[in-house]
């Protein structure tokens, strides 16, 4: 049958419908026609939406998403029997360069003269620790003797700064097992000690740490020495490299 005679036998079939009869017919075409459209937009909705997400999701020009991103080593370094007047500065100095905070045991004879050091590491974000009054050996002193000179540090620091040192690290690592002295402080020893007193040679002391430094460990150096404060920068710049990331002592201990 061909096409013109299909419809014309279909219109002549439906000029015998009745009225009530048309209107169906008229609504399920109409229902038809909704229907197709559609579905037919939904089905192209849905390239659409797949084709953004796709593009949305892909790396853009090699960039690795944040979350993706190996999460960097920590280490923290410290340095005692501060603050010393020119190499203390020195070491602020670098370490505000490097962008790096770092935690400084404090002898409280020197705290007592040099106040305005004591102010400006505490003013730049480095942690402030108790490293006792004059250097002893605090096992060896009586009781009262050892709480004495840790208390009284204590008070010094925080005339300068406003706040108590929450860290002590006790001269030589000699500690009282009962000794507290009401300070309820967190004892802070070390993993990697650099001996940078000792030698006063750059390159030993960075090859100390180079050789012998793990993620989480606290690295024990001094700064009061020259050789000191240009071995640390070159700590920090190899490790650096190597994926480690600067951090004080609580964020070791505590996270």
């Amino acid at each position: 049958m061909s096409r013109e005679r299909f419809w014309t036998r279909i219109w002549k079939h439906h000029t015998k419908l009745h009225l009530w009869e048309k209107c169906l017919v008229f609504d399920l075409f109409c229902i038809c026609l909704v229907s197709g459209a559609v579905m037919s937009g939904v089905g192209h909705r849905e390239e659409l939406t797949q084709g953004v997400m796709t593009e949305a999701q892909a790396p853009q020009d090699g960039i690795v998403p944040e979350n993706a991103k190996e999460e960097k080593k920590k280490v923290a370094l410290t340095f005692d029997d501060g603050p010393h007047p020119q190499y203390t500065v020195e070491m602020m100095e670098g370490l505000k360069k490097k962008n790096v905070k770092a935690t400084f045991f404090l002898l409280g004879e020197q705290v007592e003269k040099h106040p305005e050091i004591v102010k400006k590491i505490y003013e730049e974000g480095h942690v402030i620790g108790n490293h006792s009054y004059k250097h002893e050996q605090l096992s060896k002193l009586t009781m009262q003797k050892a709480c004495e000179q840790v208390n009284r540090t204590n008070e010094l620091i925080y005339d300068i700064t406003g706040e108590n040192p929450a860290y002590l690290r006790p001269p030589f690592g000699d500690w009282h097992e009962k000794l507290d002295c009401e300070a309820n402080m967190v004892e802070v020893l070390w993993d990697v000690d650099t001996l940078d007193w000792s030698s006063q040679n750059h390159n030993e002391i960075v090859n100390k740490v180079l050789k012998n430094v793990k993620e989480n460990d606290i690295i024990l150096m001094h700064d009061g020495y020259e050789t000191s404060v240009t071995a640390a920068m070159e700590i920090i710049d190899t490790l650096r490299e190597r994926g480690y990331e600067f951090v004080t002592v609580d964020e070791i201990l505590f996270d």
